[in-house]
């Protein structure tokens, strides 16, 4: 901590590589890509560069998507740790061990448990001081109204003992209507996903305007009837032409699992409980975001311990095959039901849907999508390995 609070961003795996060295330990950070296929490995000066590695059929990539620790296949000197920062799924360090130190030891899986958690608050803190930490993670160039919206994103996981928290956006390149938001305060977690007509900068923007007014009015202590309503005056007063807003804004009571949400025009979210979609939660509907709606109501649903809430954007359900043929709304269930069973954590299952629909599609997206998944539970019931950090 004392070495990397005078370090570069980019020097950071030179920094935990010095830390660690006399103990004969040698580690290599390496970073999910913004696709969540590969984890890229972070330079470090006069160390050869590792080839980025598979999330899929790797135990790296297992390390990855269980957020549990696994050793290194035939080689037993070696862990694979994940990388998380308040439950945020960042990556995995490589932790190679001296012949001293024994891989089994709970006390040294421990140990390196914590280091990759130090690593993470480390990979957090420093990367908006420099861009080697961001370039990582990129494959490809990323459209400026992406490069605006991720910077207004928050991370796309959190837990608590109330809740997990889970979001993917795509295509991670070329976003430009789709964002998401939530805030988690003592008793109370605001939620949004949000969906700007259009596509582009132009698109992007109105995103960008309508999630500044909307966080605006949450801080003011404004409720969700006076958070949308400050998003229609934004959108307005920003465009002659005026573009328009879907989403579904909700507040979730941490304590006693009631949702309230007002649906702008969007597709409803699933209600899946005990593993199986029971009901699409259809209330609250006014006019979309950028059109003033004063009668508007506010809808509640009464979550059970357990229950998980999906918010999706259109391009999810309405992503289209060779054939024309729609993802639509029964296969995302069902593939979301089958997910459920699996007992992954919440942010794999987040994942796992946004490629099934991005296969869908032979890798062509068509449109943004945009996956939301909740999971509720009373205080101290929390299961999920999100929470393990």
């Amino acid at each position: 901590m004392r070495s990397a609070n005078n370090a570069k961003p980019g020097a950071l795996a030179a920094t935990v590589n010095e830390a660690v060295r006399p103990l004969g330990v040698d580690v290599t950070v390496f970073l999910a890509d913004y696709e969540q296929r590969a984890l890229r490995p972070l330079p470090e000066p006069a160390k050869p560069l590792s080839q980025p590695t598979p999330i899929v059929g790797t135990i790296a990539g297992r390390a990855y998507t269980t957020i549990t620790t696994q050793v290194g296949g035939t080689d037993p000197d070696r862990l694979w740790v994940p990388i998380t920062n308040s439950t945020a799924r960042l990556g995995v360090l490589k932790v190679c061990l001296p012949d001293s130190l024994d891989s089994a030891d709970q006390d040294v899986r421990e140990g390196c448990r914590a280091l990759a958690n130090l690593v993470g608050q480390l990979l957090q803190s420093n990367a908006a001081h420099g861009d080697v930490l961001e370039a990582v993670r990129r494959t490809r160039p990323m459209s400026h109204a992406s490069e605006l919206l991720w910077r207004m994103l928050p991370p796309l996981t959190f837990a608590c003992e109330e809740m997990v928290l889970a979001a993917v956006i795509e295509p991670c390149y070329e976003v430009g209507g789709d964002a998401f938001d939530y805030t988690v305060d003592a008793t109370v977690a605001s939620l949004a996903v949000l969906d700007a007509v259009g596509h582009g900068l132009r698109a992007g923007l109105a995103c960008a305007v309508t999630l500044a007014a909307m966080r605006s009015a949450r801080r003011e202590g404004q409720g969700l009837g006076g958070v949308a309503h400050a998003a229609d005056a934004a959108i307005t007063a920003g465009w002659t032409d005026v573009p328009f807003v879907t989403a579904v804004l909700a507040e979730l009571d941490l304590e006693r699992g009631h949702l309230r949400y007002i649906n702008a025009g969007h597709p409803p979210p699933v209600l899946l409980r005990h593993g199986r979609a029971v009901r699409t939660l259809t209330g609250g509907r006014r006019l979309p975001l950028g059109f003033a709606d004063p009668g508007a109501r506010i809808a509640t649903e009464a979550l059970e311990p357990g229950d998980r809430v999906l918010f999706y954007t259109d391009g999810v359900t309405e992503a289209r095959d060779d054939h024309d043929a729609q993802f639509g709304l029964p296969r995302l269930v069902e593939l979301a039901e089958r997910l459920a069973a699996s007992q992954l954590p919440t942010a794999e299952v987040a994942r796992r849907l946004s490629h099934a629909v991005l296969e869908h599609q032979r890798g062509q997206r068509q449109d943004d999508t945009t996956l939301l998944l909740i999971e509720w539970s009373r205080t101290g019931a929390r299961k999920d390995p999100s929470c393990w950090s």
